[in-house]
């Protein structure tokens, strides 16, 4: 009973702020200079009225903010997104085709980054515990506040100038190879190598700060009774970190884990723009470039979802991991 409750008051706020973010983005986008209409008769190289107010007509421009809203609001709630009319296509479909895409993009990166970190965070804190090699730990949480510090944009550009353009190791843009025509186990390949950059480039930022996150719970949890009786036992220090340490000093980290996953769907965004990777986030950069209204607040609605529900996810599962955690009222 406590875990229905539990998901029940969860579900409930995840609701009430999806439904704000769908008003605020509505509003938001309304409030933006220029519109469908006067972009596609720009485009046509018309200046008549009538056709102007013909294309706001057909957009549905011409009705009031308010009946917009409303018009919009009961479409989500019947699964209609609306319609592209600069793609000539249902806007959730057209997301639904590059929703794949983005998610591969996203899980990769996270998989990478909570690995890569987690494992530079504990031989970090195992250099400081061991006193040796204490170098190991200085270069390690360096080169995490240098990869923090990075802008992301910036990163993936330097990537692609190394390993796409000097060295001709990797392909900088898009999916795959264009007329290639692979199939089967080449196309995995191909498709593979295309992932190695914006992985890397989506994914060092969140493995800085799951470096340094685990090497700071890691000597936090070294200094408790528990840690100090087993190293007066005569535990050795490697069996000390993998059965006494690291397994506490998780818990904090998978957390992290759990809410930076919503912060790596905005960075998705982003990195699919530098590397033309057609996720969502191109699709969005597109429509915002031709003001289509629909397929932007299309594309915010997905994404905001996304992260809303992965923050539930993530409340559900430290719950289970940690049951002294009592559910809210």
């Amino acid at each position: 009973m406590k875990l229905i409750s539990f998901l029940s008051a969860r579900l409930g706020k995840a609701l009430f702020v999806i439904l704000g973010v769908v008003v605020l983005n509505f509003l938001l986008i309304r409030l933006a200079p220029g519109d469908p209409a006067s972009i596609m008769a720009g485009e046509a190289a018309s200046s008549d009225p009538a056709y102007l107010a013909q294309l706001r007509q057909r957009f549905g421009l011409d009705q009031p903010l308010w009946l917009q809203l409303g018009l919009y609001v009961r479409g989500i709630l019947q699964f209609d997104l609306g319609f592209s009319y600069r793609n000539n296509l249902p806007v959730l479909d057209l997301i639904l085709e590059r929703l794949p895409a983005t998610l591969l993009l996203m899980a990769l990166a996270f998989v990478f980054s909570l690995l890569a970190g987690g494992l530079l965070g504990v031989i970090a804190a195992r250099s400081r515990y061991t006193g040796e090699h204490t170098w190991l730990d200085s270069l390690i949480m360096s080169v995490s506040l240098l990869l923090y510090a990075t802008p992301l944009f910036w990163l993936s550009l330097l990537l692609i100038i190394l390993f796409s353009v000097t060295l001709d190791w990797l392909p900088a843009f898009g999916m795959e190879s264009v007329g290639a025509g692979f199939v089967g186990w080449a196309r995995a390949k191909d498709i593979g190598a295309h992932l190695v950059l914006p992985v890397v480039s989506l994914g060092c930022f969140f493995m800085a700060v799951y470096a340094r996150l685990t090497r700071a719970s890691m000597l936090e949890v070294i200094g408790l009774d528990f840690v100090r009786t087993a190293r007066a036992k005569g535990v050795p220090p490697g069996q000390v970190i993998r059965r006494h340490v690291l397994r506490n000093a998780m818990l904090p980290v998978l957390t992290f884990a759990g809410i930076q996953l919503g912060q790596m769907a905005g960075g998705a965004l982003l990195t699919e723009t530098v590397f033309g990777w057609p996720g969502i986030g191109r699709l969005m950069f597109d429509a915002l470039m031709q003001r289509d209204y629909q397929l932007l607040l299309g594309v915010f609605l997905v994404t905001s979802t996304m992260v809303v529900l992965l923050n539930l996810i993530t409340d559900l599962l430290y719950r289970l991991v940690d049951p002294r955690i009592e559910s809210e009222n």
